[in-house]
This record gives C-alpha cells, structure tokens and sequence, in this order.
C-alpha cells in the first residue's frame, strides 16, 4: 500500500503498538526550557529514575530570558530560579545546555533547526505547543506536556495515539506582499481554531515547495492554531542545503548514508489521506487578527465580519469583539497602534528581519508606536549584522534588543500594558497573551513594518508599490 510521509515517519518509530489504545512511539529529539521542565526533573529523582539517552534531549532557555542585559543577573526571582534549574539539571544530566550568553542560545524552535539538530525523518518533541515549527523539515514534531517531558527523559518514549493524516494543497502564484505568515493565517481562518483537531497535516503545493525554509518552518509553526496536532513538508534540495555543513548535521560519509534515507521522505502517488484541502494562492492577501484567536483572521483590507458568519456563536463572537474594543463592520485599516512586536519562534529568524526592514529602510517609526525587535537566537543577531540589517533598524529609528521569546507570551519583562494595541509576529492572540488586558494584532513581518512607521494598521503592500 502506498504511503503518506506522515505514514513513513510514523511507522518507523513505533515500538509497540497497544491494541485499542496508543502506539508506544520512540523520540529521536528532544527539546527543553526552563518552563516546563523543571517538574519534569523533579518527577525523575522522586523516582529514582534517570535521563536515559541525555545525547538526545537539547536545553536551551527563552521563554524568561530578558531582551535587555543579558549580561546581568535576571531581576525576576521567578525567572532566575527556572533558569537556574534548567542550568543545574542539564548539568546534573549531563545534557547539552545553551544558556543565557551562550553564542548558541535563543528560542528553543530557532536555535534546533539552525544547529542542525532538526533533521529529516526524526521524531521531535518538547514541552512547548509551537514544536510542530520543526516538521518544516520533514520531521515529525508536536508539543508535549509536563508529564510527557518526565515520561521521555526517562524512556526516550512517549505513548501517542496515531493523528489521522490531512493534506492542505496550495498552488498558484501568491500576490504582491503575501508571505508564507499571511498563507498560515489564510488556511487558519478558513479552517477555524479546531478544524484540523485529530489530523497531522502535510503541506503541499507549489506555494510551499517554492518557499524557503524560513517560510517553512513559520507555516509548520502554526499547525498547532488549526487544532492539528502538528505539520510538516518533505523535504528536498533547499531542506538539504539548508542543512548541510551545520554544527549538529551528519558528516561526511554519514551525511551520505542520511541523504539516502532523507530522498525516501515523501508522500507516495496513490497514497490516500483521511482529509484534503485545497486552496488557491491568488486568493490570499496580506491577513490581520481581529479577534482573541488566530482564527479570527481576515485580509487586511476587509472589514469584520458579523457575528451571523463568526464560528463559536454570537455571544461569544461578541465578547471577543468586545475585549478588542472593536464593532462588526468596521475596517481594520487606519485603526492607530500602540506596539509592534517582531519576534517569537514564528517570526524572529533573518528572513523576517529583511522583510522588516524592506519596509522601514529610508523611513522613520511614528511616535505613537513602542516596537520591540527580538531576534531568534544570537546568530539571527549576527546575521543581522552581517547584513547590515542594524544600521537599516537603527536609522529608522528602532532599537535591536536581545534573542529571547519575548512579548509572544509575557512570561518575562516585555508585556504590553492594558488597553493598549499591538500588532505581532507571533503566534496567538489569545486575551492576555502578551499581558494582561493587552489587545493583539497577529500578522506578518511586512504588516508590522508597514504599521510601524505609519503608526496605524497599514496594508504593507501601499509602501511596497512607492
């Protein structure tokens, strides 16, 4: 029977199957960070058990890292004591730790892929929802609980019940100011916030095969906001490329004897999915949240659609609105803006910041607008700089800060206070999400850009045609 490169990945990795219940799956990578791992840790030596395969489980701490100097002690106490852990854990595990000042450090889903630890075929978890960013490489990757994080530091298992498989097709030529973010958001509003619940999509079409692997890894990244319990794309020459010569990656004649298996990882020509979608790429346009889920998404240049067309009901529609400040009918465009936050382990990579800056280059951020620019790890800083990126930030008069999760969640010093608007790379918009009574925008690097210096939401596309 044919087989989906869902299928491949999957079956390879099971090493028990439970009649009527989940297969036990064995994790070739495994992610951790301060936040979730701590009790996981604490849950092993309760047990007198211990990491088992510590070679491949990669510590890395983001989610409470300030984005300012970084090289002073962390203010917080919260903060201090889960990095501290973490730092005290790996070592204690003998597990490779990318800390606060380390050349390798930043988010957990940036730092795995541009380490080359991310590899084709490869099972991938960790203790954070966006871990699906990796299927951008052919892996399969989802996010895991606390409970989980223990069950495979100590077993290097985990027991899942295989997803049913969809595949999401689009092809055609995307617009003007369209990028892999805006295509993310696009299937999300069509799909809703629970539409792929129970499904691992593939991703496929042109569109995809012709986006980069920064484009990749931000579709992926959202897989998660659809209710899929992740995504991935098969790999080709540009995930090879991208791979090749990196810290972590095969050498040599062990990159060979990879590449072999890597060129058997796609969906074979009969195989069936359980779903299938299509959509066509000339009908997405730049896309903007208006709502308190990234569902709740539409074209920029349209106006809020009325509760009788909302999915959840209208009292909840209402509420949502309500919480956003914002009325049925109205347009998005023009709305003025309080914050910009580009960042997160969407959008924190270099290709973010060139589109950023193919905005702002020879104009100036408006006064109205507080923008925090937080790259993915310190070789996105170095790529920055590398490019002269900074000195583009710096004269439109933005400021750099340091890699770190940042505002995406607000578990650190970059909150947006109450009330106020922010328009954001990252991924969720939920009530709160970037702090509390904080009101988010989720969009594209270009949008953010564009919303920046004009200092209400802006179609990106204005400023590209000038």
């Amino acid at each position: 029977m044919a087989k989906t490169l869902f299928d491949k990945v999957w079956d390879s990795h099971v090493v028990r199957s439970v009649k009527d219940g989940p297969d036990v799956f064995f994790i070739d990578r495994h992610f951790i960070h301060e936040v979730t791992s701590p009790v996981a840790f604490l849950g092993i030596e309760s047990r007198g058990n211990t990491v088992v395969y510590p070679e491949r489980t990669f510590a890395t701490a983001d989610h409470n890292t300030p984005t300012i100097n970084q090289h002073l002690p962390v203010a917080d106490p919260l903060s201090a004591n889960q990095l501290n852990a973490l730092e005290n854990n790996a070592k204690k595990h003998g597990i490779s730790h990318w800390g606060l000042g380390d050349k390798n450090n930043g988010i957990v889903h940036v730092v795995g892929p541009e380490n080359g630890i991310t590899l084709p075929g490869a099972t991938i978890v960790c203790g954070d929802s966006h871990t699906s960013t990796h299927g951008a490489f052919g892996a399969i990757a989802f996010g895991i609980g606390t409970s989980e994080v223990e069950m495979v530091l100590s077993t290097q298992c985990i027991m899942q019940p295989k997803p049913k498989s969809l595949r999401i097709n689009v092809n055609g030529t995307l617009g003007l100011g369209v990028t892999p973010k805006d295509v993310a958001l696009y299937i999300i509003s069509k799909l809703s916030t629970s539409g792929a619940t129970g499904y691992f999509a593939e991703y496929a079409g042109n569109v995809f095969t012709e986006m980069s692997m920064e484009g990749r890894m931000t579709v992926c990244n959202l897989s998660i906001e659809m209710g899929a319990r992740g995504g991935m794309i098969a790999p080709d020459e540009k995930t090879y490329e991208y791979l090749k010569g990196r810290s972590q990656t095969p050498k040599g004649a062990a990159w060979d004897k990879a590449m072999k298996y890597w060129e058997t990882l796609y969906t074979e020509e009969d195989a069936a999915f359980d779903a299938e979608i299509n959509f066509d790429a000339a009908a997405i346009e730049p896309m903007i949240t208006y709502g308190t889920n990234p569902g709740m998404g539409m074209g920029v240049t349209q106006s809020i659609p009325t509760a009788a067309n909302a999915e959840g009901g209208a009292a909840t529609y209402k509420k949502s609105l309500g919480y956003m400040s914002f009325n049925e009918g109205e347009a998005m465009i023009g709305k003025p803006i309080d914050f910009v936050f580009l960042g997160s382990c969407t959008n924190g990579r270099i290709e973010d910041f060139r589109a950023f800056c193919s905005i702002v280059a020879g104009r100036q951020k408006a006064d109205n607008v507080t923008a925090w620019l937080v790259p993915g790890s310190h070789k996105v800083v170095d790529q920055i700089k590398a490019e002269g990126l900074d000195k583009i930030i710096e004269s439109a008069g933005f400021v750099l800060r340091e890699p770190g999760c940042s505002a995406c969640l607000a578990m650190n010093d970059d909150k947006i206070p109450a009330g106020k608007l922010s328009v954001s790379t990252s991924n969720r918009n939920f009530e709160g999400r970037q702090g509390p009574g904080s009101r988010t925008l989720l969009a594209s690097p270009l949008v953010a850009a564009a919303s920046a210096v004009e200092g209400v939401v802006t179609d990106p596309r204005t400023l590209l045609a000038s």
